[in-house]
């Protein structure tokens, strides 16, 4: 394993929603391809459910999800670039992997060292990608009440964009190669998969959990699509991108807690009176003995 590589555990919670139509998503991010109908590889042992590129309330790592990125076609890979919208797998697997399982490591990439480390070095420079979403699940350790095994009881909470605009993570992508496939024409041959950039959470956020997606905003999708760019200084400040007072949060029911779990009722916020020992995000009240 290169150098590096230890450093990119997740820290984020690893669920979130993107439950809105691919045609929407081709309006809101300018797609030129939509590319989602094609043969591609999955991890998973059993079918998706909900399908892949279906809305989904609960994408875990794993699964297959609609992610946006600029690259020549494959008919035609000295042609143009054009904006393509695809399924990948979220946990990003390295060229050099054994064993695809490792893609369960690197679900997330910090974005203060992913243009050091191993896994996500090459990707953050030739190989960035969007990931469309609704908004993300965090859990929030309880200060004051513990759970049946004395440990704090987790609170599960909904964060999105308080202003309705377009939400879409930053993320990398990465091809990995399975020698066992002889045909490299053959769709089996090749697993794409991807990783969600996460930075310190803001305050307010902060009070779920430390860390939270690198959310980009719409003006600067472009560059951060553009393979051209591969200044690292100039990937650098967009990684150092933040602006607080985006974000919005609010308790939501623990049926999120099982990844099985799925269906737009996920996202319905508790009310008070359902709380044990909640810290509100917004003044650091408690809620709930």
């Amino acid at each position: 394993m290169p150098s590096g590589a230890r450093h990119t555990l997740s820290l984020m919670c690893g669920r979130y929603a993107a439950a809105k139509d691919q045609a929407d998503l081709v309006l809101e991010f300018d797609v030129e391809v939509v590319a989602t109908a094609e043969p591609s590889r999955s991890v998973l042992v059993k079918p998706q459910d909900p399908p892949a590129g279906a809305p989904d309330y609960n994408v875990a790592p794993s699964k297959q999800a609609p992610v946006v990125l600029t690259r020549a076609s494959r008919s035609d890979p000295d042609g143009p670039s054009s904006r393509q919208l695809r399924l990948l797998t979220w946990g990003l697997v390295p060229s050099w992997a054994k064993d695809v399982k490792i893609g369960m490591r690197f679900i997330n990439a910090r974005a203060e060292t992913a243009l050091e480390s191993g896994p996500f070095a090459r990707a953050a420079l030739a190989r960035r990608c969007l990931v469309p979403a609704d908004g993300w699940y965090e859990w929030q350790a309880s200060p004051t009440v513990l759970d049946a095994k004395g440990k704090p009881r987790k609170q599960p909470f909904f964060i999105h964009r308080g202003d309705a605009a377009p939400l879409a993570f930053a993320g990398l992508y990465e091809f990995w190669r399975d020698p066992a496939v002889p045909d490299r024409d053959d769709p089996l041959a090749w697993l794409t998969t991807f990783t969600i950039i996460t930075t310190a959470a803001e305050p307010g956020l902060d009070r779920i959990h430390d860390r939270q997606p690198l959310v980009l905003e719409p003006d600067n999708w472009a560059a951060w699509l553009d393979p051209a760019l591969t200044d690292p200084a100039a990937v650098e400040r967009m990684l150092r991108f933040e602006r607080a007072g985006r974000f919005a949060a609010y308790p939501v029911s623990t049926a999120v807690n099982g990844s099985a779990g799925n269906g737009a009722h996920l996202l319905d916020a508790l009310p008070a009176a359902a709380l044990r020992g909640v810290v509100d995000p917004t003044t650091g009240e408690i809620i709930g003995s």
